[in-house]
């Protein structure tokens, strides 16, 4: 019987077939919103990238044949590990715009300086913040945005096969514009409380001209407070379709990255 003899070109072939998808789809994973939180064990992201290789590798056309420890095989290495990081990175923006407007609303408010240390990225926001990142993340799920989000990063492999191109620079740059779009769309959902907040704070200054032995910092921090909290209130009814058009727009910015049409 004649022995089976696998040459180096298969063995680095099949290794590639799985070693060059897993390592795009690992960066996702620890850059999406909710997978990539420091809340979620790494244990839980590496059997969900396993299992998504596993899944997604037979509908892949042939991986190239490139030596893992040549600097082409380097350089596929971060080109796939950027394009994962770009992928989630998009999506994290567009989640922290509602922290962004957290912040905004809550040193209007005069809750600056109550903080705390958010779980799922490691540093200290304020508690509106917290609030807003709970609710948007909710509404991400139940909207089934992760799901929407698997998907172009499984049609990211049409658009930018194994070894090929990449991310033009040009998408690179729409990335780095987000920031901008991020703080012109937290500034949007803050504006309404911003104005009606100024309103007060006017009225204040009516005040303390009309009687000059009030202290104003006395008691217009505690009024602030509670009128910023009911105006918050009865703005969560407006939340969820202003919610909608920023996801809409911040997966068409994805769908642009990676030229879905």
């Amino acid at each position: 019987m004649q022995p089976l003899i696998i040459s180096e070109d298969q063995l680095m072939q099949f290794i590639g077939q799985y070693i060059w998808p897993m390592l795009r789809i690992g960066a996702f994973y620890f850059a999406v919103p909710v997978i990539g939180a420091r809340t979620v064990p790494a244990r839980i992201r590496l059997i969900l990238m396993l299992l998504t290789v596993f899944l997604l590798v037979p509908v892949l056309p042939p991986a190239p044949v490139v030596s893992l420890l040549s600097l082409a095989g380097l350089m596929l290495i971060a080109q796939e590990v950027l394009i994962g990081l770009a992928l989630g990175f998009t999506m994290q923006v567009v989640l922290h715009v509602f922290v962004l407007a957290g912040q905004y609303i809550a040193m209007k408010m005069g809750l600056g300086f109550a903080a705390m240390n958010d779980p799922s990225s490691g540093v200290s926001v304020t508690v509106l913040s917290q609030f807003y990142l709970l609710l948007s993340t909710l509404l991400f799920l139940s909207t089934n945005g992760h799901l929407v989000v698997l998907q172009l990063m499984i049609d990211s492999f049409r658009f930018f096969p194994i070894g090929g191109d990449g991310i033009s620079t040009s998408a690179y740059m729409v990335i780095v514009q987000m920031g901008s779009w991020m703080f012109s769309a937290a500034l949007l959902i803050a504006l309404p409380l911003f104005t009606s907040l100024m309103i007060v704070n006017m009225s204040f200054g009516v005040m303390s001209r009309a009687a000059p032995q009030m202290n104003v910092f006395t008691v217009g921090f505690p009024i602030t407070l509670v009128f910023g909290l009911a105006l918050m209130y009865f703005s969560l009814g407006n939340f969820l379709p202003l919610y909608m058009e920023l996801m809409e727009e911040g997966i068409g910015i994805l769908r642009n990255l990676v030229e879905v049409p």
